[in-house]
């Protein structure tokens, strides 16, 4: 098949899209629908949304090219918590009372949340900071994955790709907002599902694999050919202080629990529990979401354990490097060289694309927000039309894309650590103060930003001191430290103001008679 019919399918794909955002922006009238569709999202496109923001080409081509090659079928370990405790549980435990909190507090944003539940227009624009320059990477990551499969399967330019999918994503998401992006997200889920299983499927039968029960077995067979990370013991850090062996299994648990845990106070993933309709619709969103979660997660992963199957226990020459693999262009290369009929490559190429497409949207949305609601609502208050909202968020949604764009140009050596940085970041920051503070009526202001001030800490000393190959367990650790640090200095503090924690929670006595503004700061007042 010429490669003009492929580009000629995926412009095609790439319109209607586009009008799905057109027929979206006609619906979108103030700044509740452009970012949260208005909270009338059912079961169905809340959890497509959720998993195509959780699954982008860094899953197809980051993790599954490093990881499977690294840890084999031990990768399965991933799958595991990502289904269970990044979607199964989080929609268990959390998407109830956020969905529920959110709307009692007239919160649209984690940083509003945290704002008005701990009673600090401060720790807003703290919060709004933190997410607009951590997201960034994070989508450059994206866009990244998607430009090199381009490259690979498309035969077009890295960076002509990289210019394309930026401006597709900005033009898209511009017009329509969140609703845009839901109702993508369930037309490209059914896109990713197809394309995931298919993909796995012929991938198991070639030849070199023999199917799911052989390949797995020879998988199983030799960890030290078919596993070398996991045998491996790294000394990351090396000429610091803070220098250590890590052996291989350490390094897999800690990518389990920041891909896991992580996602339950990412702003992108939470923003999904904001929207949906009600608390009926959770349970059966999460189904939904779960079972999608494990298609999405083991075709990824598997496929990436399979690369020992087809390489061997060395890789070819095109995918080395002057200091070693490629990662990013593992999973391309043997997609594309697996003899794989052309049209089943192009659905392929459509499910990573629609993975990314997704998450790129509900990333540059969220971080546009941060500045657009969060920190320049916070200065400027209230003052200000739904028009001029408008205008304002839709303008820093490109802004964001182009600062995305510019790290992307610039190549950072692995999308794997890129990404692993920006989640061991953001969930440092916000997981012990957003999963407290919908659980425990004692959690403080003070303990808040203690956290917060603690995962910053972990985070900006482990990164740098144990650099690439110390970057997940880093991540696991700036991430577990606040959870300690906001229960302890809580309990220590004063207790909050009641009619705050009245407020935040629903009771109907404690609501009696307590102010609009009750828990905010003086400087929140002002600000207001």
């Amino acid at each position: 098949m010429p490669s003009w019919v492929y580009v000629g399918i995926v412009v095609a794909y790439v319109v209607a899209m586009l009008a799905v955002g057109w027929l979206a922006m006609r619906r979108t009238r103030d700044v509740h629908d452009f970012f949260i569709g208005g909270r009338s999202l059912g079961p169905w496109m809340s959890a497509f949304a959720y998993g195509t923001t959780y699954f982008s080409a860094v899953l197809f081509i980051g993790y599954a090219g490093k990881l499977g090659w690294g840890f084999g079928i031990h990768t399965l370990w991933i799958v595991l918590g990502n289904v269970v405790v990044g979607t199964v549980l989080a929609w268990r435990l959390l998407a109830a009372r956020t969905r529920e909190m959110t709307a009692r507090l007239d919160a649209i944003t984690m940083p509003q949340l945290l704002a008005a539940r701990y009673g600090s227009r401060a720790l807003q624009i703290v919060a709004a900071l933190v997410v607009f320059v951590f997201l960034v990477p994070y989508s450059a990551s994206v866009l990244m994955g998607l430009s090199y499969l381009f490259e690979l399967t498309l035969h077009i330019r890295y960076e002509t790709a990289l210019y394309l999918l930026t401006a597709i994503t900005a033009v898209y998401l511009v017009m329509g907002g969140y609703f845009a992006v839901a109702v993508s997200d369930f037309l490209r889920g059914i896109v990713e599902f197809a394309g995931v299983m298919i993909m796995v499927w012929l991938l198991a039968h070639r030849p070199e694999a023999g199917g799911f029960v052989e390949a797995t077995r020879r998988l199983l067979g030799d960890p030290a050919a078919m596993a070398p990370g996991l045998v491996a013991v790294k000394h990351v850090g090396a000429g610091t202080p803070l220098a250590l062996a890590v052996p291989g299994w350490l390094t897999l648990a800690a990518l389990v629990l920041i891909t896991s845990l992580g996602p339950w106070a990412l702003p992108q993933m939470v923003q999904k529990f904001y929207s949906i309709r009600s608390r009926a619709d959770v349970s059966r969103a999460l189904v939904i979401a779960g079972v999608f979660a494990l298609f999405m997660a083991f075709g990824a992963y598997y496929s990436g354990a399979l690369t020992h199957l087809r390489y061997g226990a060395r890789l070819p020459p095109e995918l080395m490097g002057p200091s070693g693999p490629i990662w990013d262009k593992i999973m391309p290369h043997f997609i594309t060289t697996s003899g794989l009929p052309e049209a089943l490559v192009l659905v392929i190429v459509l499910m990573v694309f629609s993975a990314s497409m997704s998450s790129l949207s509900s990333l540059v949305l969220v971080s546009s927000s941060a500045i657009g609601i969060d920190l320049y609502g916070a200065i400027a208050g209230r003052e200000r039309t739904p028009r001029h909202q408008m205008a304002v968020l839709r303008g820093l949604c490109a802004v964001f894309v182009g600062l995305s764009l510019a790290i992307a140009l610039a190549k950072p050596a692995v999308i794997v650590n890129l990404m692993v940085m920006s989640w061991g970041t953001l969930s440092a920051v916000f997981l012990a103060p957003f999963v407290y503070g919908l659980f425990w009526r004692r959690a403080t202001r003070a303990g808040a930003w203690a956290a917060i001030a603690a995962g910053l800490a972990a985070a900006f000393v482990l990164f740098p001191a144990w650099g690439p190959d110390g970057v997940p367990l880093a991540g696991a650790i700036a991430t577990l430290v606040p959870l300690a640090v906001l229960p302890l200095v809580s309990v220590l503090g004063r207790a909050p103001e009641a009619a705050r924690v009245a407020r935040a929670f629903g009771d109907e006595a404690g609501l009696a008679g307590a102010p609009a503004e009750a828990g905010l700061d003086g400087d929140a007042r002002a600000a207001g």
